[in-house]
């Protein structure tokens, strides 16, 4: 996918996952970090805990080569995915290019803590969320 859109554009290619998704997106990362990969990724609600595989910190992101974007709740109620646990994972992020966090409050939090819904998706506060990563991948 990364090599189709470079085919067809000439802007710069990010990868967003949110959740069980900062584990791919991490993963393709340290993956392509020689060549072929994205020109940064931006992580939100990282899995920062796992019971049944690896929690992104565990991951060797020391090999990340582009810039890293965390975005986290403050109130993010999902157990694996603490807020007490993100300068952990932004230690482990001292050696890319660039790594920034922006951390958020409020909005609406229903239903499953681990869903969309929650905290966990930025639910009720998405636009300043989008708005947030957009401006900051515009600095870059």
């Amino acid at each position: 996918m990364i090599a189709w859109m470079r085919g067809h554009t000439s802007l710069p290619v990010w990868l967003a996952g949110t959740s069980r998704g900062t584990q791919s997106v991490a993963a393709i990362a340290i993956r392509l970090a020689d060549g072929g990969g994205p020109d940064g990724i931006v992580l939100t609600s990282t899995i920062l805990r796992e019971e049944r595989g690896r929690p992104v910190p565990a991951m060797d992101l020391g090999k990340i080569k582009v810039p890293v974007l965390v975005v986290h709740h403050e109130q993010d109620g999902c157990k694996l995915c603490p807020f007490s646990e993100v300068q952990g994972l932004m230690d482990k992020l001292a050696k890319t290019p660039k790594a920034g966090l922006i951390q958020f409050d409020g909005g609406n939090n229903v239903g499953d803590p681990c869903e969309a819904m929650a905290y966990h998706g930025f639910n009720g506060i998405e636009p300043q969320v989008v708005q947030a990563v957009a401006r900051w991948i515009g600095e870059r």
